[in-house]
């Protein structure tokens, strides 16, 4: 088996970011697809799985657990699951990240 989602085919948020549910193509991981304006990222949150982000290119604050770090272009973090996280972009360009999510299905509790 195997699918493809082709760029004409996915549906993107206002801010550009794509949502892809693994579940959906037979895949047992799922994902965000981040391109974003400075300033902008998700409120504090959390998921039952782990996470991997990639930024593929910007400069980033992530923060996990109360502790910040700044991330830019190659970098790779991982955040345990439970573990309460955010992210925001700081520019000055636009955000490209991947946002990798152990699960098949994107299930995430909003903490703010």
């Amino acid at each position: 088996m195997h699918s493809v989602l082709r760029a004409d085919e996915q549906r993107r948020a206002p801010n550009r970011t794509l949502r892809f549910e693994g579940e959906d193509h037979g895949s047992g991981v799922s994902m965000f697809l981040v391109d974003n304006e400075p300033g902008e990222g998700p409120a504090l949150h959390r998921h039952p799985y782990s996470e991997t982000w990639i930024v593929r290119s910007g400069h980033a604050r992530f923060t996990a657990d109360g502790q910040d770090v700044e991330a830019g272009d190659g970098d790779i973090l991982v955040v345990g699951p439970d573990t309460p996280h955010k992210f925001v972009n700081l520019g000055p360009g636009r955000l490209d990240l991947v946002c990798v999510h152990d699960s098949p299905r994107i299930i995430q509790e909003d903490l703010e």
